[in-house]
């Protein structure tokens, strides 16, 4: 870490600025803005070992822990378990209304709603369409990619509570943070800076002020808060091999808060919720038992949670993918470098016997999908990056390097089995990882 990072460093922070217009345009339309290059760093040589294998392992990076993704406005996160109760004792009471009749009083309401039938339909109908209405007049279209979001928050509200949990992660990390003289902290600020720099075109990219913010954790991660404060724990910087595969990072993250992901999936858990306490009213009128009516509450939620809520957080993941690319393009970056990272952080879990998460159950594409997905990508990206008049890349490919790599390690697992092994398990190899 300390040779490739301080070398990076090095060429970085003394990378000369060569104010060029860039006029050309890239496929997407857009132009790049007038900024400096960076020259273009040396690539892993093919026996660098991936400082991955030695930090724990976050399942994948995100704009904000799990518990902070999406904030909402005060009001809602005060109303929304109120809501719920509601629901759970209305339903209750006309599970226990409907039990209390006498069964001539039941038979007379089961006749009178199948005379009225028709007119039940067309009232459920008309409740549907107030819905759909409501979802279709509250759409935006999302900056940069022009993809159709739902908004139902003010964006101001999410000013507001993104200063709130901004004060709350400066509190709980207050013991941790770097100095602005640590070189970490510098190679982080320049990076964000030069990201920055080279995508002022982009409104939602000059608009927000990005305060770096370097945490002395162990832990691979990043996240940036929707108003600018951007976030990363040294245990990234020891993930990456080199300055390439930060800026992509960084872009990822900053891709996050430009495209405003906060605010749609909010958006989207707030119309869903509005949505379930319908049904949840239901089942506890339905349900003969309270526990029945638990468990299918339960059934219900964890419905919407697999079907909803974590395919649309993959979906604003390889989002972020793709701009986050696209920024990293236009501040001259191998974007090559992208999917290697992705490869080393699956080879990183398999080398830690951590278990595989079916790629459904999680919030984040698979390792093995995002670095595919990136791989479809590069090829776009290298446009946008020769549009931009970056240098040529030089070296060999990020990709092959890793594919050696690759190559050298299972040669090194079958010199190191055992005699009596007749068959290796390429799950766990076995590896000296001094000799690595």
């Amino acid at each position: 870490h300390r040779d490739i990072i301080g070398e990076g460093r090095r060429c970085l922070l003394s990378a000369p600025s060569t104010e060029g217009s860039r006029k050309a345009q890239h496929s997407s339309g857009r132009f790049c803005s007038q900024a400096p290059q960076i020259t273009p760093l040396r690539s892993s040589s093919v026996g660098h070992h991936f400082p991955a294998w030695k930090v724990p392992i976050v399942r994948s990076l995100r704009t904000s822990p799990s518990l902070q993704a999406a904030p909402v406005p005060l009001f809602w996160i005060i109303v929304k378990p109120a809501q719920k109760l509601f629901a759970i004792i209305l339903g209750r009471s006309i599970r226990n209304w409907w039990k209390a009749l006498p069964p001539n009083k039941r038979e007379l309401f089961k006749e009178s709603a199948r005379k009225n039938k028709w007119k039940i339909l067309l009232g459920v109908s008309g409740l549907g369409i107030v819905f759909v209405m409501f979802y279709f007049t509250h759409l935006e279209e999302t900056p940069i990619t022009g993809r159709p979001r739902l908004l139902v928050f003010g964006k101001e509200h999410f000013r507001e509570l993104s200063q709130m949990e901004y004060e709350m992660w400066m509190e709980e990390f207050k013991n941790q943070m770097l100095p602005e003289t640590d070189a970490r902290y510098q190679v982080v600020e320049r990076v964000v800076g030069h990201l920055s720099e080279s995508n002022k075109d982009v409104p939602e990219v000059s608009a927000l002020k990005w305060v770096i913010h370097v945490v002395d954790e162990p832990g691979v991660n990043a996240f940036v808060l929707p108003n600018g404060q951007v976030f990363v724990y040294t245990g990234l910087l020891e993930a990456v091999s080199d300055i390439h595969q930060l800026s992509f990072i960084l872009g990822h993250e900053i891709a996050h808060a430009v495209l405003e992901h906060a605010v749609k999936k909010a958006s989207l858990v707030h119309f869903l919720d509005f949505l379930s306490l319908i049904f949840l009213t239901m089942i506890w009128a339905i349900c003969p038992r309270d526990s029945l009516a638990v468990v299918g509450q339960w059934i219900q939620s964890k419905l919407q949670e697999f079907m909803f809520d974590r395919p649309y957080s993959r979906t604003l993941e390889a989002e972020a993918d793709k701009v986050g690319l696209q920024f990293a393009a236009k501040a001259c970056v191998d974007v090559r470098a992208s999917s290697v990272f992705w490869q080393q952080m699956e080879l990183a879990e398999i080398m830690q016997g951590q278990p595989r998460i079916p790629e459904w159950l999680s919030t984040h594409p698979s390792h093995e999908n995002r670095a595919e997905h990136l791989d479809r990508l590069i090829p776009q990206a290298l446009k946008i990056r020769e549009s931009c008049n970056c240098p040529s890349l030089s070296g060999p490919d990020p990709r092959l390097i890793f594919r050696l790599n690759m190559q050298h390690l299972l040669e090194s697992s079958k010199d190191q089995e055992t005699p009596n092994s007749t068959k290796q398990d390429l799950s766990k190899p076995k590896l000296d990882f001094a000799h690595t």
